[in-house]
Protein backbone atom coordinates (compact mmCIF):
# COMPACT_ATOMS: atom_id res chain seq x y z
CA UNK A 1 0.00 0.00 0.00
CA UNK A 2 2.22 2.37 1.00
CA UNK A 3 4.78 2.02 -2.07
CA UNK A 4 1.89 2.10 -4.63
CA UNK A 5 0.85 5.45 -2.99
CA UNK A 6 3.99 7.00 -3.57
CA UNK A 7 4.12 5.53 -7.27
CA UNK A 8 0.75 7.26 -7.70
CA UNK A 9 1.82 10.47 -6.20
CA UNK A 10 4.78 10.45 -8.56
CA UNK A 11 7.42 9.23 -6.29
CA UNK A 12 10.38 6.97 -7.64
CA UNK A 13 10.78 4.11 -4.86
CA UNK A 14 13.33 1.38 -4.16
CA UNK A 15 12.26 -0.76 -1.08
CA UNK A 16 14.73 -3.07 0.76
CA UNK A 17 14.30 -5.98 2.76
CA UNK A 18 16.74 -5.98 4.85
CA UNK A 19 18.90 -3.41 6.22
CA UNK A 20 22.16 -4.50 5.04
CA UNK A 21 21.40 -4.46 1.33
CA UNK A 22 20.06 -0.84 1.82
CA UNK A 23 23.42 0.26 3.66
CA UNK A 24 25.35 -1.33 1.04
CA UNK A 25 23.20 0.46 -1.45
CA UNK A 26 23.88 4.05 -0.42
CA UNK A 27 27.83 3.38 -1.62
CA UNK A 28 26.81 3.34 -5.14
CA UNK A 29 22.86 5.21 -4.65
CA UNK A 30 21.66 8.80 -3.59
CA UNK A 31 18.31 8.78 -2.11
CA UNK A 32 15.84 11.64 -0.95
CA UNK A 33 14.30 10.63 2.37
CA UNK A 34 14.75 6.79 3.72
CA UNK A 35 11.06 5.46 5.10
CA UNK A 36 12.82 3.25 7.78
CA UNK A 37 11.00 0.23 9.62
CA UNK A 38 11.99 -0.58 13.29
CA UNK A 39 11.71 -4.20 12.60
CA UNK A 40 14.38 -6.01 9.90
CA UNK A 41 15.11 -9.18 9.62
CA UNK A 42 19.06 -8.92 9.97
CA UNK A 43 19.12 -5.42 12.15
CA UNK A 44 16.93 -2.73 13.91
CA UNK A 45 15.81 0.21 12.20
CA UNK A 46 17.72 1.97 14.89
CA UNK A 47 21.01 0.33 14.07
CA UNK A 48 20.72 1.51 10.62
CA UNK A 49 19.60 4.53 11.34
CA UNK A 50 22.81 5.36 13.44
CA UNK A 51 25.15 3.87 10.56
CA UNK A 52 23.62 6.48 8.59
CA UNK A 53 24.30 8.91 11.14
CA UNK A 54 27.72 8.12 11.56
CA UNK A 55 28.45 8.34 7.76
CA UNK A 56 27.39 12.14 8.47
CA UNK A 57 24.65 11.32 5.54
CA UNK A 58 21.97 14.12 5.46
CA UNK A 59 19.13 12.45 4.15
CA UNK A 60 15.82 12.62 6.18
CA UNK A 61 14.92 9.59 8.08
CA UNK A 62 11.00 8.92 8.53
CA UNK A 63 9.85 6.11 10.58
CA UNK A 64 6.82 3.93 9.68
CA UNK A 65 6.56 1.26 12.48
CA UNK A 66 3.91 -0.30 14.75
CA UNK A 67 5.38 0.66 17.37
CA UNK A 68 3.38 3.33 19.31
CA UNK A 69 4.63 3.53 22.73
CA UNK A 70 6.20 7.06 23.50
CA UNK A 71 9.11 5.48 24.78
CA UNK A 72 9.82 4.35 20.95
CA UNK A 73 9.03 7.14 19.28
CA UNK A 74 11.65 9.23 21.89
CA UNK A 75 14.20 6.94 21.25
CA UNK A 76 13.85 7.22 17.18
CA UNK A 77 14.06 11.10 17.35
CA UNK A 78 16.75 11.16 19.98
CA UNK A 79 19.13 8.46 17.34
CA UNK A 80 18.59 11.32 14.42
CA UNK A 81 14.74 10.53 12.92
CA UNK A 82 13.29 13.08 11.38
CA UNK A 83 9.80 12.05 11.80
CA UNK A 84 7.53 8.95 13.01
CA UNK A 85 4.64 8.02 11.74
CA UNK A 86 2.40 4.83 13.48
CA UNK A 87 1.41 1.91 10.75
CA UNK A 88 -1.61 2.07 9.59
CA UNK A 89 -0.44 5.43 8.03
CA UNK A 90 -3.17 7.08 6.04
CA UNK A 91 -1.71 7.70 2.14
CA UNK A 92 -2.35 11.12 2.63
CA UNK A 93 -0.10 12.15 6.38
CA UNK A 94 2.58 9.76 4.79
CA UNK A 95 2.68 12.12 1.41
CA UNK A 96 2.46 15.42 3.62
CA UNK A 97 5.06 14.33 5.67
CA UNK A 98 7.47 13.26 3.17
CA UNK A 99 6.64 16.38 1.40
CA UNK A 100 7.64 17.85 4.37
CA UNK A 101 10.97 16.73 4.87
CA UNK A 102 12.15 16.63 1.47
CA UNK A 103 11.43 20.74 1.34
CA UNK A 104 13.15 20.67 4.37
CA UNK A 105 16.18 19.26 3.21
CA UNK A 106 16.06 21.07 -0.53
CA UNK A 107 16.03 24.44 1.35
CA UNK A 108 18.48 23.94 3.87
CA UNK A 109 21.11 26.31 3.50
CA UNK A 110 19.99 26.55 -0.32
CA UNK A 111 19.73 30.10 -0.61
CA UNK A 112 23.03 30.78 1.34
CA UNK A 113 26.28 31.56 -0.03
CA UNK A 114 27.96 28.69 -0.16
CA UNK A 115 32.25 29.19 0.51
CA UNK A 116 34.33 26.15 -0.21
CA UNK A 117 37.85 27.65 -0.46
CA UNK A 118 39.03 29.07 -3.07
CA UNK A 119 35.40 28.82 -4.48
CA UNK A 120 32.30 30.98 -3.22
CA UNK A 121 28.94 30.07 -4.55
CA UNK A 122 25.80 32.29 -4.41
CA UNK A 123 22.79 30.87 -4.97
CA UNK A 124 20.90 34.06 -5.11
CA UNK A 125 22.61 36.04 -7.99
CA UNK A 126 23.96 31.96 -9.16
CA UNK A 127 27.18 33.31 -9.34
CA UNK A 128 30.84 31.87 -8.49
CA UNK A 129 34.05 33.60 -7.76
CA UNK A 130 38.02 31.85 -7.93
CA UNK A 131 39.75 33.64 -5.45
CA UNK A 132 37.56 36.57 -5.24
CA UNK A 133 37.75 37.14 -9.33
CA UNK A 134 34.35 35.85 -11.63
CA UNK A 135 34.04 32.65 -13.20
CA UNK A 136 31.44 32.94 -16.18
CA UNK A 137 28.80 29.62 -15.43
CA UNK A 138 25.91 28.48 -17.26
CA UNK A 139 22.88 28.05 -14.69
CA UNK A 140 22.86 23.96 -15.07
CA UNK A 141 26.79 24.40 -14.32
CA UNK A 142 26.24 26.63 -11.50
CA UNK A 143 23.71 24.15 -10.07
CA UNK A 144 25.66 20.79 -10.49
CA UNK A 145 28.24 22.76 -8.74
CA UNK A 146 26.62 23.79 -5.92
CA UNK A 147 25.08 20.39 -6.13
CA UNK A 148 28.49 18.71 -5.55
CA UNK A 149 30.07 21.37 -3.08
CA UNK A 150 27.19 20.50 -0.70
CA UNK A 151 28.33 17.09 -0.98
CA UNK A 152 32.13 16.79 -0.97
CA UNK A 153 33.01 13.47 -0.52
CA UNK A 154 29.34 11.73 -0.78
CA UNK A 155 28.60 9.40 -4.51
CA UNK A 156 25.78 10.99 -5.91
CA UNK A 157 24.58 8.69 -8.35
CA UNK A 158 23.91 10.14 -11.87
CA UNK A 159 19.81 9.72 -11.41
CA UNK A 160 19.97 11.70 -8.40
CA UNK A 161 22.20 14.26 -10.13
CA UNK A 162 19.91 13.81 -13.29
CA UNK A 163 16.47 14.80 -10.86
CA UNK A 164 18.09 17.62 -9.10
CA UNK A 165 19.83 19.59 -11.90
CA UNK A 166 17.59 18.84 -14.94
CA UNK A 167 14.28 18.14 -12.90
CA UNK A 168 12.46 14.98 -11.88
CA UNK A 169 10.69 14.37 -15.19
CA UNK A 170 13.41 15.89 -17.41
CA UNK A 171 14.53 13.39 -20.47
CA UNK A 172 18.61 14.52 -20.08
CA UNK A 173 20.57 11.96 -21.71
CA UNK A 174 23.48 10.59 -19.69
CA UNK A 175 26.00 12.07 -22.09
CA UNK A 176 24.72 15.29 -21.19
CA UNK A 177 25.85 15.04 -17.51
CA UNK A 178 29.29 14.07 -18.38
CA UNK A 179 29.59 17.09 -20.79
CA UNK A 180 28.94 18.84 -18.07
CA UNK A 181 30.72 17.64 -15.35
CA UNK A 182 33.63 17.90 -17.91
CA UNK A 183 32.86 21.52 -18.20
CA UNK A 184 33.01 22.31 -15.05
CA UNK A 185 35.88 21.40 -14.17
CA UNK A 186 37.66 22.91 -16.82
CA UNK A 187 35.84 26.13 -16.04
CA UNK A 188 36.60 25.59 -12.31
CA UNK A 189 40.41 24.50 -12.99
CA UNK A 190 39.09 21.99 -10.17
CA UNK A 191 42.70 19.48 -10.05
CA UNK A 192 45.08 23.36 -10.15
CA UNK A 193 42.98 24.67 -7.16
CA UNK A 194 42.48 21.90 -4.84
CA UNK A 195 39.53 19.94 -6.05
CA UNK A 196 38.67 16.90 -8.49
CA UNK A 197 35.48 15.49 -9.70
CA UNK A 198 35.71 11.69 -9.53
CA UNK A 199 33.86 9.23 -11.56
CA UNK A 200 32.74 6.26 -10.18
CA UNK A 201 31.82 3.60 -13.22
CA UNK A 202 28.18 3.13 -14.05
CA UNK A 203 27.00 4.77 -10.72
CA UNK A 204 28.19 8.40 -10.59
CA UNK A 205 30.49 11.06 -9.63
CA UNK A 206 32.06 12.38 -5.83
CA UNK A 207 34.19 14.98 -5.45
CA UNK A 208 37.08 15.37 -3.70
CA UNK A 209 39.79 17.63 -2.66
CA UNK A 210 42.94 16.95 -2.99
CA UNK A 211 44.30 18.44 0.20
Amino acid sequence: MTVRALQEAGHNCQVYGRGDLFLRSTLHETFDVLILDWTLPDMTGLQVLDEICQRQDAMPVLFLTGRDSEADIVEALSHGADDYLVKPARAAELLARLTALKRRAENTGASQVLSVPPFVFDPATSSVTLSGKPVVLTLRQFQLAVMLFRNVGRLLSRAYLLQSVWGLNAQVQTRTLDIHVSQLRTALSLPDNGWRINSVYAHGYRLESLG
